[in-house]
């Protein structure tokens, strides 16, 4: 598992870490460039976001033809260890396409929308740079002091991006959300710190090693768990999830559900590979959170009144397959895990997209309508086509049916459930199927009223339109190439 995670002792050192501080740092420049120049236009942001694109592409090239790479930099006393292989890769380009996506549908999305203040749209930018930076730097962290700093980061830049409205919902929610952050971060330090003392190391590599069964290493990883899975907002630690969403901006929203949450899982599962590979049991106790997750997310999305509300509370249920990958992976034989991993980081990179997808075209539907409720998209099927039509080719990723990403990545979770003989599990995606379905189609029963009345409406910027598009046909398109995903993953098309 340590060579999947690119933290094998065996990996070949970076050759050029000129590379590693190119991706980590472009954003951070463009964020501040964007605070000075605040673009109102959507062709300058286009320019500008390609260029961590082509910086990626100068690591893409450094870890071709290889299982990965290393990078050790030292500051005096202090070593930081970094590291690169496939996984990272696909990771990295996901945060860099729907960052850019989220970038490029802002300019117009702050003309749109009359309430933004001038105050709040001038912090935007830099604060976007900053959560791209530190999204990067969680990825690429190969020791727990870096992965510290980044969930720290990105929490705080994720605070600040909920709170750019201004409003008075915005600013309770926001702040709800900073101490649930707050609280997560004290508990993930606090049992940094108790393996330090323990094993007098914060290299994740070093620590595999190292880390001996005991009650130091299960109360560490009880603390990193619980403040890594609340800052996921995974059931039962999920409640701030949807207040936060529902007076955020919208291109805040789609990297939130995106790419914030994600970072928390990552870190979390990627812990327990190294640190407590064997603990079947306690997998399956993240099974059974896993299934209340998929359940209990899917009946709340089907209840919601309003629709930003039931794309969050969708994001609770499909985070919830994400869970399942510490029952599949944790304590099962390499048949079952190989089938896991595959599926468990196709299922991460297909919601990340099509959720993003979701919420620019919920946020188009709600520009156009006035109405936040769903009873107001009555009639939506005839005069806005093409933010509906983006909203159901996401949906179809979120529900799992072909030819998405998602179906590609669900039906390698259900593989693995099935070879592990793993019966509840398969119940799990089944019934979170059904689910997804129900509180999706409820959507199109009131888009597809033909007799509603002629509501006033405006119509929203075509480029608004066709970013949400885009990601939602990638998400939607990438099923019919998932064999480029694998290859990442499986380390430069080896086996694993």
């Amino acid at each position: 598992m340590i060579e999947r995670l690119g933290l094998s002792p065996a990996t070949a050192p970076l050759e050029h870490q000129a590379a590693l501080w190119v991706v980590l740092g472009l954003p951070l420049l463009l964020g501040a460039l964007g605070a000075v120049v605040r673009p109102a236009r959507t062709w300058p942001v286009v320019v500008a976001g390609m260029l961590p694109l082509l910086a990626l592409g100068w690591l893409f090239a450094e870890v071709a033809g290889g299982a990965g790479r290393s990078a050790v930099t030292e500051f005096g006393p202090l070593t930081l260890h970094w590291r690169i292989n496939g996984l990272t890769l696909l990771l990295l380009l996901l945060s860099g396409v729907i960052a850019l996506a989220s970038a490029i549908y802002a300019p117009a999305y702050l003309r749109e929308d009359v309430e933004a203040s001038s105050r709040g749209q001038a912090w935007f930018w830099p604060l976007l740079g900053l959560l791209s930076s530190s999204l990067m730097l969680i990825w690429l962290a190969a020791d727990l002091l870096l992965l510290y700093i980044g969930l720290e980061l990105m929490g705080l830049t994720a605070v600040g991006l909920m709170l750019l409205p201004g409003k008075a919902e915005a600013l309770v929610a926001g702040l709800r959300y900073l101490l649930l952050a707050l609280v997560g971060s004290l508990a993930f330090l606090l049992g940094v710190a108790l393996l330090l003392g323990a094993w007098g190391r914060l290299d994740l590599a070093g620590l595999a090693e190292a880390a001996e069964p005991g009650a130091p290493l299960w109360v560490a990883v009880a603390l990193l768990s619980g403040g890594l899975l609340l800052k996921a907002a995974a059931f039962p630690l999920h409640a701030w999830l949807a207040p936060v969403h529902a007076s955020a901006w919208i291109p805040v929203s789609a990297l939130h559900a995106g790419l914030v949450i994600k970072a928390s899982f990552f870190i979390a599962l990627q812990l327990w590979l190294l640190l407590v590979p064997a603990a079947a049991l306690a997998a399956w106790a993240m099974g059974g959170l896993a299934g209340a997750a998929v359940i209990w997310g899917g009946v709340m999305a089907w209840r919601s009144v309003k629709l930003k509300e039931m794309v969050a509370w969708s994001t609770v249920s499909q985070l919830g397959y994400l869970l399942l990958a510490f029952p599949l992976l944790v304590g099962t034989g390499s048949a079952v895990a190989d089938l896991a991993w595959q599926g468990t980081w196709l299922q991460l990179a297909a919601h990340g997209l099509a959720k993003a997808a979701m919420f620019l075209a919920a946020g188009n539907l709600i520009l156009a309508t006035g109405e936040s409720r769903v009873e107001g998209l009555a009639g939506a099927s005839r005069r806005f086509p093409i933010s509906l039509l983006s909203f159901g080719m996401a949906a179809i990723s979120l529900v799992g049916l072909p030819p998405s990403m998602g179906f590609t990545a669900k039906w390698l979770l259900l593989h693995a459930a099935l070879a592990g003989g793993h019966w509840p599990w398969v119940a799990v995606l089944a019934v979170g199927t059904l689910l997804s379905a129900a509180y999706v189609f409820r959507i199109f029963r009131y888009c597809f009223i033909e007799d509603a009345p002629e509501y006033e409406f405006r119509r929203v910027p075509l480029g608004m339109d066709a970013i949400a598009l885009l990601l939602a046909l990638a998400a939607l398109l990438l099923g019919l190439a998932a064999a480029w995903p694998v290859t990442l993953l499986r380390g430069a098309g080896g086996e694993p």
